[in-house]
C-alpha cells in the first residue's frame, strides 16, 4: 500500500513537472512571438523536444527555447534567423565564374557593373512578370539570361527560344518577346545551346523558372520584388 502511495505521488510529481515545463515553454514562445497565441504545448517522446501548436501549425522547440523548428526549418527565436535557409543558401551556392555565360543572352543596363544570371522559360508567365515588373526597375547590372524551356509545361517554348537565339539581334529579339510578346522574323536553324543549358540546369539543381543566381553564387526563385533583388545585388557588391 505504501509503495502504491509513493508510486502515485511520484507520478503526480512527474506530471506536475511536465505541466510546469510545458507552461514555461508556452510562456517563452509567446514572449518571443507576442503577436501569436500558443494553443497547446506537448512534451514529445524525443529528448527535450516540445510540440507547440500555434497559428494553426505545429512547431518544435526545446525547453529553454534555444531553437525552433518551423515548417522543417531551424529558426533562432532571438534573432528570428532562418538557420536552415541560411545553410541551404551556403550549400546550394554556385561558382559564378564557372557558368558558361557565352550560352546566355547578355543584356547590359546602365554601367553593367553588377552581375545577375537568370534561367528563364520564354512562355513562363512568372518570367515575364519578373522582366516587366521587377528587373525593369533595376539598372547598373549585366543580366545573363539562359533560355531554359520546360517543355512539359510549355511545349512551344523550345521553338520560340530558337527563333530568339538565332535572330540577327539577339538582345532585341529577347526584349521584344519578353516585354512586348513580339517574336522575331528568324529561321531558328542556327546552333542553339538549349541542350547544353538543360544539362547545366540539371547539374546545378535549377528545377523551375525564373531562377536567379547572383555573383556571390546565391540563388533566388520566382518573380521576387525588385527591392529584394536590388538588396541582393547590393550585398554582392559590398562583399
Amino acid at each position: 500500500m505504501i509503495k502504491k502511495i509513493v508510486s502515485l505521488a511520484l507520478m503526480a510529481a512527474f506530471s506536475t513537472l511536465a505541466m510546469a515545463d510545458e507552461a514555461s515553454v508556452k510562456k517563452a514562445v509567446e514572449a518571443a512571438y507576442p503577436k501569436f497565441k500558443v494553443d497547446k504545448v506537448t512534451k514529445t517522446p524525443y529528448a527535450g523536444l516540445y510540440e507547440v501548436f500555434m497559428g494553426g501549425q505545429i512547431i518544435y522547440a526545446d525547453e529553454k527555447l534555444t531553437f525552433l523548428i518551423a515548417e522543417g526549418r531551424l529558426v533562432d527565436p532571438k534573432t528570428k534567423k532562418d538557420i536552415t535557409g541560411e545553410r541551404l543558401d551556403e550549400l546550394t551556392k554556385i561558382d559564378f565564374s564557372s557558368l558558361p555565360l557565352e550560352q546566355a543572352i547578355k543584356v547590359v543596363k546602365g554601367n553593367g557593373s553588377r552581375k545577375l544570371v537568370v534561367f528563364s522559360d520564354v512562355d513562363c508567365p512568372y518570367c515575364k512578370r519578373l522582366e516587366r515588373n521587377e528587373l525593369a526597375n533595376i539598372t547598373d547590372v549585366t543580366i545573363y539570361t539562359f533560355l531554359y524551356p520546360i517543355e512539359q509545361l510549355h511545349p512551344d517554348a523550345a521553338n520560340k527560344s530558337k527563333l530568339i537565339w538565332c535572330a540577327n539581334n539577339r538582345v532585341k529579339a529577347w526584349e521584344d518577346w519578353i516585354l512586348r510578346d513580339q517574336l522575331p522574323n528568324a529561321a531558328g536553324n542556327c546552333d542553339v545551346p538549349l541542350e547544353k543549358v538543360g544539362q547545366l540546369a540539371r547539374k546545378i539543381g535549377v528545377v523551375s523558372t525564373p531562377t536567379m543566381i547572383f555573383a556571390d553564387g546565391k540563388r533566388m526563385l520566382g518573380a521576387q520584388p525588385y527591392k529584394e533583388i536590388e538588396r541582393m545585388l547590393s550585398v554582392t557588391v559590398k562583399k
